[in-house]
């Protein structure tokens, strides 16, 4: 249907002992497993981000009960972790990988954990999942200026490509943040497709570059994991971070409007 709402969930890390940096936002191994058990008893569908943006764009049918599982930056554990969950349940995911954090020749120092090296990508995308972009070095997009904002998608874009041998279709905006100048490079940088967060279910209506997704993390319990997955009380359970998101915003657009930003100006 071309109305419908489509639970997309955001992972992070899948760690039993993560960094602090990274722990909110992550989840244990085995809180994992029940999520994506969860996900398999309620019959729901997993599907990849280019597979659900093509259907949309196509206006082609969606499988029933469609749900993406999602990850961000790169961390080990998904490989260690994620994978043989997902290999025995027989489900598809993303994963969002920015370049310069992940271990080996392009590492640029920056991540915040344990990351995957290129020969754990290559056998996540062997194992079907797809590896889509989030930038070089994790910047937040919308504040930089056009040329690093250009190196950072062609870059990465570049070196995925590279490594994997065919060119990634779907993109995740670091932290979530990007507005018309950045969407707009996104999708001149050959991306079909791009994830934002906005803690709601995806839609159509959303267009291909703004699809939103519902964060899971360390503190979301079986019940709250139900409600993201059903689209229910959302808005309650993602209060804060909606008033922190508002508040954030206004801070954001005066450092745009100041002309803080790297390297040439907007």
């Amino acid at each position: 249907m071309s109305d419908a709402r489509v639970p997309i969930l955001m992972y992070h890390a899948v760690a039993a002992d993560p960094r602090a940096a990274t722990r909110a936002l992550s989840v244990t191994p085995q809180a994992f497993a029940a999520q994506m058990a969860a996900v398999a008893e309620r019959g729901l569908t997993p599907v990849t981000a280019a597979e659900l943006a093509a259907a949309w764009r196509a206006g082609r049918p969606l499988p029933a009960r469609p749900v993406l599982v999602t990850f961000d930056d790169g961390y080990e554990g998904v490989h260690r972790h994620a994978l043989p969950v997902l290999a025995g349940h027989g489900f598809p995911a993303t994963l969002f990988v920015a370049t310069g954090w992940l271990r080996g020749p392009y590492d640029t120092g920056g991540a915040l954990d344990t990351m995957l090296d290129w020969d754990q990508v290559r056998e996540l995308a062997d194992a079907g999942v797809e590896i889509g972009g989030h930038s070089h070095t994790h910047p937040q997009l919308d504040q930089v200026g056009t040329d690093d904002l250009r190196y950072e998608l062609t870059h990465s874009r570049e070196i995925l490509t590279d490594r994997l041998g065919t060119a990634p279709a779907s993109f995740a905006y670091p932290y979530g943040y990007s507005d018309r100048r950045v969407r707009a490079a996104v999708r001149e940088t050959g991306y079909a497709q791009a994830l934002a967060v906005g803690n709601a279910l995806a839609r159509r209506a959303q267009g291909p570059y703004a699809l939103r997704r519902v964060t899971v993390r360390r503190s979301t319990g079986a019940a709250e994991f139900a409600r993201l997955l059903e689209g229910r009380a959302l808005t309650r359970v993602f209060a804060r971070d909606r008033a922190l998101t508002k508040g954030y915003a206004v801070v954001r657009r005066t450092r745009r409007l100041r002309g803080r930003v790297r390297g040439t100006r907007v």
